[in-house]
């Protein structure tokens, strides 16, 4: 006798059917390894000519100056950001506020006419 086949079990070979059907029945690992060799190639090629051009260079030298200027910044301390947090967080609940006070307004001038 024969036993019911599990919602996994048909999920399975329902997957392994749909993915050799749309690949054309060839070989999964040989095919996905063939992409990741194509890929490599492409990305190493892009990586070589970027690195000809002096790109790869010119990059670091902005990372590095990006991190020179970043060391020179006045950041804030803990205290200053959260008074500055709750400072804008207010802000915006007061211009919510007043946005919707005047939605009202205009809302109740204009279809009230």
């Amino acid at each position: 006798m024969r036993r019911p086949a599990r919602v996994n079990d048909r999920r399975i070979k329902f997957r392994a059917a749909a993915w050799k059907a749309s690949n054309g029945g060839k070989n999964f690992v040989n095919n996905n390894w063939i992409h990741i060799l194509v890929w490599a190639v492409v990305i190493g090629g892009l990586f070589g000519l970027l690195w000809w051009q002096g790109q790869i260079q010119r990059l670091a030298v902005y990372v590095a100056q990006t991190r020179e200027e970043l060391r020179k910044c006045a950041w804030p301390t803990w205290e200053e950001l959260k008074g500055s947090t709750a400072l804008i967080i207010v802000m915006i609940l007061m211009l919510g506020a007043y946005v919707y006070l005047i939605d009202r307004v205009l809302a109740g001038l204009f279809f009230h006419i």
